[in-house]
């Protein structure tokens, strides 16, 4: 990687008037003395969770909105199945939809090997019709109440890198060892219970990891459509609000709602660099087609749009003044803000934001910049489509 110059920044992100108005409408939790390790590729973390997973004792409560029966899916498998013999007390949480091209017998064999298995809204959809579009679009793994593992990773070859090379995808996750830990186990029983009635087995609520253990500022924003309002949309603007040198944003469905879009031309007017990098190609091309329907006046306005080229771009990351980053499952889109289950974790640590400058440097020189005068010679038929794809974008 490049070396990216370290900054002495005095930001607003510390100071404790900030962050009571953060947590306040955010409904963040944030805890002191975390350490946090950044893994820049699937290929980094996975085998990174295998092994914390191998060295389980007592728990393990994961949570993913895809789960494949691929070698990934088999190593993830084999990995809970070991840890269940001997007498680690395992539970699985995975979307139903989101695993509805993995066979029953995959999840059928976990449960057999003392795996507790929970898919998520499953159909007849027990709350309703108004329910089927809705998602688990967590992804973490908790071990031991100890040790967490989570970020925008599934479980498939796709994301580790075990896949053919052209078939990867660009993703980005991070272990937390430390009291924010303490906070997703709280998540996983809370969601359990509102899905199974019951608490998930191995809850260990006076359990909580010894602080101290890194300098990190660690805070965890959750979401779901219960809320009333939008937790990750509020953290999401209240950082950009916050911010007074940088804002860097890598994201790969970008529907960002007009109150996003303000946000982000408020800190362009008050001199910050904003840059944004989004994928050249997208699974969902509609959504690429409503996206770049907000390239014109954010790129008047002065905000650096990129196009990453190659792999397929699935990390959610944002980086604001080099110290405050941010990294989870939630997309910067209305189904995230408004109708998903997300978590996303916010990382307040010198170091830790030197590591994810460093990573979005890498990822610039493997963008394409776009301009306003070529964007805006874009044909009349693909304007057309830009605006008959905007009249649905609450739904993306």
């Amino acid at each position: 990687m490049s070396i990216v110059r370290r900054k002495k920044i005095i930001g607003t992100h510390r100071a404790p008037r900030f962050l009571r108005i953060f947590r306040r409408n955010a409904e963040a939790s944030h805890s002191r003395g975390n350490r946090v390790k950044l893994y820049d590729s699937g290929a980094e973390f996975f085998p990174a969770m295998l092994a914390a997973l191998a060295e389980a004792r007592h728990h393990i409560h994961a949570e993913f909105y895809i789960v494949r029966d691929d070698a990934t899916g088999s190593a993830f498998a084999e990995a809970l199945l070991a840890a269940a013999s001997r007498g680690v007390a395992v539970s699985l949480i995975y979307d139903y939809i989101g695993c509805f091209d993995t066979p029953s017998s995959y999840f059928r064999r976990l449960e057999l090997g003392g795996v507790r298995c929970l898919a998520f809204n499953p159909p007849p959809f027990r709350r309703g019709l108004a329910w089927f579009d809705k998602r688990d679009h967590r992804k973490m793994a908790v071990i031991d109440g100890e040790t967490a593992f989570t970020g925008g990773i599934n479980i498939g070859d796709e994301y580790s890198g075990f896949g053919r090379e052209t078939d990867r995808w660009r993703d980005i996750g991070v272990r937390i060892d430390g009291p924010a830990v303490t906070d997703l186990v709280r998540l996983f029983r809370e969601f359990w219970i509102e899905e199974k009635g019951s608490p998930p087995p191995a809850w260990f609520a006076e359990h909580v990891p010894v602080a101290g253990m890194g300098d990190a500022d660690v805070m965890i924003v959750s979401d779901g459509p219960h809320h009333a309002r939008s937790f990750i949309g509020n953290a999401f603007r209240i950082a950009m609000a916050g911010a007074g040198e940088s804002i860097r944003i890598m994201n790969p469905y970008f529907v960002p709602g007009p109150r996003v879009v303000r946000s982000l031309l408020r800190a362009v007017r008050r001199g910050v660099n904003v840059q944004l990098i989004l994928p050249a190609k997208s699974d969902v091309p509609i959504v690429r087609l409503v996206g770049r329907g907000y390239y014109a006046p954010l790129l008047r306005a002065g905000v650096e749009i990129y196009e990453r080229q190659g792999e397929f771009l699935h990390a959610k990351v944002m980086l604001i003044d080099d110290t405050w980053g941010v990294v989870g499952s939630a997309n910067l889109d209305q189904r995230s803000f408004h109708r998903n289950y997300e978590v996303n974790t916010i990382v307040v640590s010198r170091e830790f934001g030197y590591q994810m400058a460093e990573m979005f440097a890498d990822d610039l020189r493997g963008s394409r910049r776009v301009v306003l005068e070529e964007h805006e010679r874009r044909g009349s038929f693909v304007r057309l489509l830009e605006r008959l794809c905007n009249s649905v974008s609450w739904f993306l």
